[in-house]
């Protein structure tokens, strides 16, 4: 192994100067993926990589066949309802893909998901429509109201640009229509006759709303967003009177919505945009419930009339112990979706015609844990779906009757192989960042882990976008943790675990809370006596992955190991780039370096590739994908080719570069639990556990 030599990247210095301050970029010629010289780089990268962890191939094998063992994966979701069917999932054990499937609805009761499930009708198999593409990803699948049609759009390289086909269920034939090039998402009209969808700009963002009716070739343009800031969305009310058009950049909302029944109608704007407040507006049938945060950072909620839409009326006043995160509104009741205290909760809140109760939040036993609507497509259900799930528990879904309270456990999520669940237990802790803010930090281990300093630990983080990494269950966790390895998850700033503030003071000129928070929460884990810094894996993908970065430059005493996904990692360089794919979005979220110099000097001092610097770093592993459309595999080609050509004392850092997969990584089940066996492998490789 030692003879083993890394790649080494050409340096072809270039200039950027901005504000004054010029840096030199050795490395930015590796952005162009149709360059032989780049893709010879990653391939490259990709054989050191493989012969670096050539000595873990039996371990990797042995988790896979762990998290293959451990998953039925023969399985069925458990059938919603929506009008006369039931409508789930269905996985077949060998096929990378899920199929779409439903049956008549024959009484109340969904189908038992254990087994076949008789008159069942295919809608659609991924794996038919994948074939033999390395790649393959839904965008949207949608049946039209009336339950005839199927529309259903697909990528097959990872780039997240879908092409939609309609589907007659009757006869399972293809309609002619094609429509290529869309983003996510689609609205049928009340008839289905018409589908809404969305298309993207130059710069991959989501910015017009077309309208295409079935069998004509000319599709008409509903709206476009010239601002830069601002994506678009569009779907069908749960009670499918409207269209609803969402606009909305990372602080500003602006609803527009249509009449689902007359599809060639006029446009009606909920409110008009005002700066810094966001707005959901959720279909009440005589009324419009309003989520907003006008009058409180914490968001309120709010009632409006279907004719005056934009004169709110409050109805829930927003506070500074929750955060409402939105409404699920039926037609004798509305759900409330909450958080507080680090956890999510639910609420129900029951109507006699305009006149609301108060909210009945549910309640449970476990000490932390995530709870989260499950799929309700029925207007006049009175029964709520919804998922439970913590650190020990797997996905459970149930059914609550709103009118008594009754709960009815339906299906959770079955381990296999012997597992006994009783073996694993869950902390929170607290750890106190460096300006005194206790930082939640969710933990699960075997119970026969002792908390004696010298535990193995992956320590998980986000913390951006306001997105909360609620506690979740893991089957590809098991291998880990029955190895003793310990999962703590640091709820950080950035994120929005506890509440609107969380994620103020995580973000723009104060985004540096999120990296020491993380690091807090790292050394709270050596103090509180559950490990030794070299005994710490950090793990975190995307923006997650920018936090990588910098705490690897800021604290890389504090980890033995940083697995980085998909990684943020040249985050300033992007940023300064408003022709690149979500630039301009993302500039309320960290800032506009091109025209303020004090965000450009902010972002600078943190930004992991600048800030690279000639000490020792703990042994790196990158993960990225040639078609990520988000996060351009560049940035992690040219921050592992900077800390090869920087980094001092033994510099262990390897690259692997999926080369048919976008932001997600790989596409198919099986090769998901592959990947999740490798990052695993390497990970008990550092702790020296392999």
């Amino acid at each position: 192994m030692s003879e083993l030599k890394p790649p080494v990247a050409a340096q072809k210095p270039v200039e950027r100067i901005h504000h004054g301050d010029v840096f030199v970029d050795d490395y930015e010629w590796l952005r162009d993926k149709s360059d032989d010289e780049v893709l010879g780089y990653l391939r490259a990268e990709n054989e050191y990589t493989e012969a670096r962890t050539a000595h873990l191939e039996p371990l990797r094998e042995a988790i896979f066949q762990e998290i293959s063992d451990r998953t039925l994966q023969t399985d069925l979701s458990v059938p919603a309802r929506r009008g006369g069917y039931w409508y789930y999932t269905r996985t077949v054990e060998g096929k990378q893909y899920a199929i779409s499937c439903r049956v008549k609805v024959d009484g109340d009761e969904p189908p038992a998901t254990d087994g076949e499930i008789p008159g069942e009708e295919i809608l659609l198999d991924g794996n038919e429509v994948a074939g033999d593409s390395e790649f393959f990803s839904l965008g949207t699948v949608d049946v039209s109201p009336d339950g005839r049609l199927l529309a259903y759009s697909t990528d097959l390289t990872g780039d997240e640009r879908f092409t939609m086909r309609i589907k007659n269920l009757d006869t399972g034939d293809l309609l002619p229509d094609e429509l290529p090039e869309l983003h996510y998402g689609s609205a049928w009209s009340a008839d289905g006759s018409t589908i809404f969808y969305t298309k993207v700009d130059d710069a991959w963002r989501p910015h017009q709303i077309w309208r295409h009716t079935l069998g004509e070739t000319e599709d008409v343009l509903v709206l476009e967003e010239p601002d830069e800031r601002f994506w678009v969305g569009v779907d069908l009310t749960r009670n499918e009177q409207a269209i609803v058009i969402s606009l909305g950049s990372k602080l500003t909302s602006e609803v527009w919505l249509l009449d689902a029944n007359d599809p060639t109608g006029e446009l009606v704007v909920v409110a008009p945009r005002r700066e810094g407040v966001e707005y959901d507006v959720e279909h009440a049938g005589d009324q419009l419930l309003i989520t907003h945060n006008a009058d409180a950072a914490n968001f309120s909620l709010a009632t409006a009339s279907l004719d005056a839409p934009g004169d709110w009326t409050t109805l829930i006043e927003g506070d500074e112990s929750s955060r409402l995160l939105g409404v699920d509104a039926f037609a004798d009741h509305v759900i409330l979706y909450r958080r507080r205290d680090a956890l999510t909760e639910l609420a129900i809140m029951r109507r006699e015609g305009s006149v609301f109760g108060a909210p009945e939040a549910l309640t449970f036993d476990e000490p932390i844990y995530t709870v989260s609507p499950g799929r309700n497509d029925e207007w006049h259900d009175t029964r709520y779906r919804f998922s439970f799930t913590s650190l020990v528990t797997p996905s459970t879904t149930y059914d609550v009757d709103v009118v008594t309270g009754e709960r009815r456990l339906l299906k959770q999520q079955p381990v296999l192989g012997g597992v006994d669940l009783s073996d694993y237990t869950q902390y929170r802790e607290w750890a106190t960042a460096p300006d005194g803010t206790q930082v939640p930090i969710s933990i699960v281990a075997r119970k026969d882990v002792p908390k004696d300093g010298n535990a193995p630990v992956e320590l998980y983080g986000y913390g951006s976008y306001e997105a909360s990494m609620d506690p979740w269950f893991s089957i590809a966790r098991l291998s880990l943790l029955d190895r003793g390895v310990v999962f703590a998850i640091a709820h950080i700033r950035g994120g929005g675990e506890m509440g609107r503030h969380w994620y103020d003071n995580g973000k723009t000129l104060t985004k540096k809370n999120t990296f020491t928070d993380f690091i807090a929460c790292a050394e709270h884990l050596v103090e509180s006596g559950w490990t030794r810094p070299e005994r710490i894996v950090a793990h975190g993908g995307s923006a997650g992955g920018l936090l990588m970065g910098a705490v690897a430059n800021l604290a890389p005493q504090a980890f033995g190991g940083v697995i980085a996904s998909v990684p943020f990692v040249d985050a300033l360089t992007t940023i300064l780039d408003p022709s690149l794919p979500l630039t301009v979005i993302e500039w309320e979220e960290w800032g506009n370096p091109l025209e303020d110099p004090e965000v450009y000097r902010y972002m600078k001092s943190y930004s992991p590739y600048e800030n690279v610097s000639a000490q020792q770093y703990p042994r790196i592993l990158a993960i990225t994908s040639l078609n990520d459309t988000r996060v351009f595999f560049v940035e992690p080609a040219k921050w592992v080719a900077k800390l090869r050509a920087t980094a001092t004392g033994t510099v262990d850092v390897l690259l692997k570069t999926e080369m048919e997969a976008g932001h997600g990584g790989r596409s198919g089940r099986y090769d998901a639990w592959r990947e999740l066996a490798f990052q695993s492998a390497w990970e008990l490789d550092v702790l020296g556990l392999a």
